[in-house]
């Protein structure tokens, strides 16, 4: 495909052939799956659809927007949302095409354009556009969750060019994530938030282009999404082989050991195990012991997450690294491990 308009004022036929065009974006180099691929190595292309899967969260929800400060926002309702370009979890940074089919880079990558698919829809079968790609991204930027906002504050133009090409400018100096923060971005319509303020909380089901849309649900006590049969991307390198459930439910629980009671009581079907006691002595039930209950280890070679103790280095006397020394020194790790772990 020739390269895109992405440099101000230039019509398609003078865009400068030095402008690079791919099929996906990644923030160290090259990409694993090459232009064309069918499917994700790690999926199963003819995975079988239907049932319902069901899961433990914990606390409470208020909120169908994830994408401002207030509330407390429901659990998976990103299912319900596409971006430009979806992840592969073989990789780390590295996006591939879904709303758009392609993107072109400056050589100083400052200047993006992505070519959306002209099939792309909300699930209300209107048509997604560029127009929806630039509210997107200047309404969450202007009121989007500061965990949002400010991966974003480097955009100084966005700009539909046509109803399927999408320019974004970036600010001076190399932040080799913009990019990436751009095309992983949640796509709203916005001729429904022409009507629906988008930076208040709301428990009023959202139009998304997603894979699924929200279902039945009860406030803080679970939430439902089913998926959408007529899902416009389904068959598309990035989804073949997923979103494979027909209901995908949260089941809200006070705290873990009334979640895992709930567990064993056949409240819902999966179950992460984040304590090591419960691991160990926890699984000695009928339903593990009868085989109905699978307990199994999925090595998945992610960089795993921490717990800890953090100083507030604000404070005068936590500012003196030899105090911090002190505590760290006093610490009982063994202690700690045998009985809070």
């Amino acid at each position: 495909m020739a390269s895109l308009l992405v440099s101000r004022g230039l019509s398609r036929a003078e865009v400068r052939p030095q402008f690079s065009t791919s099929h996906g974006l990644s923030a160290f180099g090259d990409l694993a799956e090459k232009p064309g691929f069918k499917a994700f190595a790690y999926v199963q292309p003819n995975a079988p659809k239907g049932g319902t899967i069901s899961q433990d969260v914990y606390g409470t929800f208020n909120s169908l927007n994830p994408y401002i400060l207030r509330g407390d926002p429901a659990s998976g309702i990103g299912l319900i949302f596409d971006s430009l370009m979806a992840p592969s979890f073989d990789e780390r940074d590295s996006l591939y095409g879904l709303i758009a089919q392609s993107v072109c880079m400056s050589p100083d990558k400052r200047e993006l354009c992505f070519e959306l698919r002209k099939e792309a829809r909300f699930n209300d079968h209107t048509p997604l556009t560029a127009h929806d790609v630039v509210f997107s991204l200047n309404i969450l930027k202007e009121k989007g969750n500061p965990t949002i906002s400010q991966g974003l504050q480097g955009i100084q133009l966005i700009q539909a060019k046509t109803d399927h090409e999408v320019v974004a400018i970036l600010a001076p100096g190399l932040n080799r994530e913009l990019p990436l923060t751009i095309a992983s971005q949640p796509v709203f319509s916005a001729s429904y938030y022409a009507t629906h303020p988008f930076d208040e909380t709301t428990l009023d089901p959202p139009l998304g282009s997603g894979p699924y849309r929200v279902g039945a649900f009860e406030q803080g006590r679970y939430i439902s999404y089913e998926r959408v049969s007529d899902y416009w991307a389904a068959d598309l390198p990035v989804n073949v082989g997923q979103n494979n459930f027909d209901v995908v439910r949260y089941e809200y629980f006070p705290d873990r050991p009334v979640a895992f009671e709930a567990f064993k009581a056949r409240a819902y079907t999966l179950h992460e195990e984040f304590t090591a006691a419960t691991w160990v002595r926890g699984y000695d039930f009928p339903a593990v012991e009868d085989g109905r209950v699978v307990r199994e280890e999925i090595p998945d070679a992610n960089i795993s997450g921490i717990q800890g103790w953090f100083f507030n280095t604000r404070r005068e006397a936590l500012k003196d690294p030899r105090i911090r020394e002190a505590i760290g020194n006093a610490f009982d790790f063994d202690w700690t491990n045998k009985n809070l772990m």
